[in-house]
């Protein structure tokens, strides 16, 4: 992994964790035989790095679903509360 391109593309995006689940995700497309979103820099480029320059030219971004996260947690909340109910019901 280039840590030039790393750098860059976590100027793109700051969060840590998204940016390593976009680029994990991203890479296995990749390896899969998804065409790359910029021109390899040779035929062996590794495709991490392929991944990363992406992310750093701003063909590749990470958008957050902020309605499904408080779905899931909502349904979080709901099942633990159905839960409490059985264990303590006479």
């Amino acid at each position: 992994m280039n840590s030039e391109l790393l750098k860059k593309a976590h100027e793109k995006i700051a969060s840590v964790p998204v940016l390593v689940n976009l680029i994990s995700k991203r890479e296995r497309e990749l390896i899969n035989g998804a065409k790359p979103l910029v021109r390899p820099t040779s035929l062996d480029e590794d495709k991490c790095d392929v991944a990363l320059r992406e992310v750093a030219e701003g063909k590749l971004i990470a958008e957050i679903d902020f309605d499904a996260i408080a779905r899931a947690e909502e349904a979080k909340r709901k099942w633990t509360e159905k839960s409490a109910n059985i264990l303590f019901a006479d």
